[in-house]
């Protein structure tokens, strides 16, 4: 197992500017083989999908490569796929068609963790439904969500769970899998935002034990697209309105108008590229996706180490990112000074570490922070040892200043 910064970082022509990103929670820069895939996309006939034309070819060929790449990534099966506009908008999709069969009376799990996408589409429909809203709460002190406070909200009637792999605020990430089995005991389906989650950890969803699975590309290196992977079998089984000629084929019948070929092509680029990580690595796509996957957490978790050694020696800086398993994702406040100084402090000398609460308001509030939030920083395949001084600097910098 290898990781060789310098060679990864070579591939992103955004870099040449000089700033030290650590702004990848809110979106990854775009690597030069993504970049070239949806170029060549675009630059070859493209038509609706079929088999007739080149440009129906063309389609098909760049969907079903997906399909498979994102499966590949995720240990999914392909006819599980569904591409959508973005996660917030698939949660959007899937909450109005599960309500449709929930009563009053019937129950909805959501966390004070997660980003509210994964929360504000259930409590709308649940509220549309006469369902009843339970609320997971973690615990401040330490950021930890635990099974126990998922399975103290649990009851006969919980139809869902939503729940995040990995918050995209303090990085926290919960046991999922033993959250599964305890919704699964109750008769519940889970939902797992996985946005966060799929950028750090090699993700293997039976192991998970999620019915649903979202995650976005443009976290981990590729275009701005969502994706939701689930059981094929559980996706026949749901009815979604949709336009009369369209398609009810599943994935398909999920896939609202024609699909962003030129996305799906850089999407299953950056699955590649990602796979290519560890030049060590062989075999399957997915064997060198989990080769590479465990050389990036690696990789991450020591320029994590470096940056909490350094915040420690800064004083007032508090990091409320204490989980024990946690994404390389630290959200910061400084004692006595206003956050957003720092952000564009810090933007002045190169360093891209946004301020705020990052859309996970529940979880700001609960720690809290109001609707304010803190400092993120957060890690990424391209981020070095550099990067990480040059932040570190950036702080001490700040905080020798005046207040």
């Amino acid at each position: 197992m290898a990781y060789d910064i310098t060679a990864v970082r070579a591939h992103f022509p955004a870099l040449r500017s000089g700033t030290a990103h650590f702004d990848g929670p809110g979106g990854t820069q775009t690597p030069v083989p993504v970049i070239e895939a949806i170029t060549e996309a675009l630059a070859h006939p493209l038509a609706n999908r079929g088999s007739v034309t080149e440009g129906e070819r063309n389609a098909e060929a760049i969907v079903t490569a997906a399909r498979q790449a994102m499966a590949d990534l995720l240990a999914a099966d392909p006819a599980g796929i569904v591409f959508g506009r973005s996660a917030t908008q698939l949660a959007y999709d899937f909450s109005r068609t599960l309500a449709a069969t929930w009563s009053p009376g019937d129950e909805v799990v959501v966390t004070r963790l997660d980003h509210d996408s994964n929360i504000r589409p259930w409590t709308q429909a649940a509220e549309r439904a006469g369902a009843t809203v339970r609320w997971a709460d973690f615990d401040p002190a330490t950021g930890e969500l635990t099974p126990d406070d998922v399975g103290a909200v649990l009851g006969e009637r919980t139809r869902l769970v939503a729940v995040t792999a990995a918050s995209n605020l303090i990085g926290t990430r919960p046991a999922i899998a033993e959250i599964a089995r305890r919704a699964h005991a109750t008769g519940a389906l889970l939902y797992v935002d996985g946005v966060h989650h799929a950028a750090h950890a090699c993700v293997d969803l039976p192991g998970l034990g999620a019915d649903f699975y979202t995650c976005s590309p443009y976290k981990f290196l590729g275009p701005h697209l969502g994706v939701l992977a689930s059981r094929p079998g559980l996706l026949e089984g749901l009815r979604p309105d949709k336009l009369l000629p369209s398609t009810d084929a599943v994935p398909e019948r999920f896939e609202f108008g024609t699909l962003p070929y030129e996305l799906l092509a850089g999407t299953r680029a950056a699955v590649d590229f990602l796979a290519g990580l560890d030049p060590q690595a062989h075999g399957t796509r997915r064997e060198r996706l989990v080769s590479s996957y465990a050389a990036l957490e690696e990789h991450e978790e020591t320029l994590r180490l470096r940056i909490d050694k350094g915040l420690a020696a800064l004083g007032p800086v508090t990091v409320h990112s204490r989980a024990a398993h946690r994404t390389p994702t630290l959200l910061l406040t400084i004692d006595g000074r206003d956050i957003t100084h720092a952000c564009r402090h810090l933007a002045a000398r190169g360093v891209a570490a946004p301020a705020g609460a990052f859309y996970a308001i529940e979880a700001s509030r609960r720690l809290g922070l109001g609707d304010t939030g803190g400092l993120r920083v957060g890690l990424a395949p391209y981020t070095s040892a550099e990067d990480v001084d040059r932040l570190l600097e950036g702080l001490s910098d700040f905080l020798s200043g005046p207040a």
